[in-house]
């Protein structure tokens, strides 16, 4: 082969007349014409040296060289793209827009990384759409949302990349008098033996808590379920049930008349991750990780 690096639209045109197997739909793929594309294939078997295609009539077979042109070829055109996209987004992070998928509850623990994003992108226009975790482990499967954040576990079905951003135990609240008198922890099995109040069912901490009622070989007693934590807090102080809730929504019930315990034996952990399809990340999400790890100190593969 000449030592001359191999012309990228002459090899292009030749990859889709391959993958066509033909020069006529080849042309009308790239808008060209049929003699553009032949004239363009011969110049790319001029800088091999070698014949790659067998033309016999209609029919287009491949020489041995030109199957090895055509697998590489495939490769160098998809690192070209990639390139692009890569180029692009980069000068897209002066000016750009990202939508991050959240869930309401999630929302309020990312105070501190709004502010330290928007202080280092402040020409990326920022959006968090809320809503449950399952909805947005959907949006992300399907494209509608590049990147998003859940309670773990993520439905396994939907195949979806997860890095952990942190981990808070779950406690249970009440109304004073419900636990025993200077108790600060409580076995998870004793919940088999008191009334809950729980976020509705399509939160992720109410699948997630499900499961472990199902390991511990318990039907729970549920008094009544809400879509908002605030609702779950006024329910268990009017003596309702016990509503269970992680550490973080704990410590923002100062001055609200109500007893708290740590739930143990096991230990129920509320895991907020990271979720994106697997696909090319962009830049600005790239950069929303990144902020995330230095503001949360969590360490993303990307």
């Amino acid at each position: 082969m000449p030592s001359s690096l191999l012309d990228i639209r002459s090899l292009r045109y030749f990859v889709e007349t391959v993958r066509l197997s033909s020069f006529t739909q080849a042309a009308e793929s790239l808008h060209l014409t049929q003699s553009t594309i032949s004239k363009m294939v011969r110049q790319l078997e001029d800088e091999v040296g070698a014949q790659l295609l067998v033309r016999d009539g209609r029919k287009l077979t491949l020489t041995d060289t030109g199957r090895i042109v055509y697998q590489h070829g495939q490769e160098m055109l998809a690192n070209m793209r990639q390139l692009t996209l890569e180029v692009r987004d980069t000068q897209a992070l002066q000016r750009g827009s990202l939508t991050v998928g959240i869930p309401p509850m999630i929302n309020v623990l990312f105070t501190p990384v709004l502010k330290a994003f928007r202080a280092r992108y402040p020409h990326i226009s920022l959006t968090l759409q809320e809503d449950t975790g399952q909805q947005i482990e959907r949006k992300v499967a399907a494209g509608e949302l590049e990147i998003g954040m859940t309670v773990l576990p993520a439905d396994p079905e939907l195949d979806l990349v997860t890095v952990a951003v942190a981990s808070y135990p779950i406690w249970a609240l009440a109304e004073p008098g419900t636990f025993r008198k200077n108790r600060t922890t409580l076995p998870f099995k004793a919940l088999a033996e008191l009334p809950l109040v729980l976020l509705k069912d399509d939160f992720a901490l109410t699948r997630s808590l499900r499961q472990h009622f199902a390991q511990a070989g318990f039907a729970p007693t549920i008094a009544a379920q809400s879509g908002q934590w605030d609702w779950l807090v006024a329910m268990a102080s009017a003596g309702l049930g016990v509503a269970l809730l992680p550490e973080p929504f704990i410590h923002r019930l100062a001055g609200e008349p109500l007893e708290t315990v740590r739930i143990v034996e096991p230990e129920v952990a509320w895991q907020v991750a990271h979720i994106w399809s697997g696909r090319y990340l962009s830049h600005a999400a790239r950069a929303w990780l990144e902020v995330c790890q230095d503001v949360l100190g969590t360490k993303f593969g990307h």
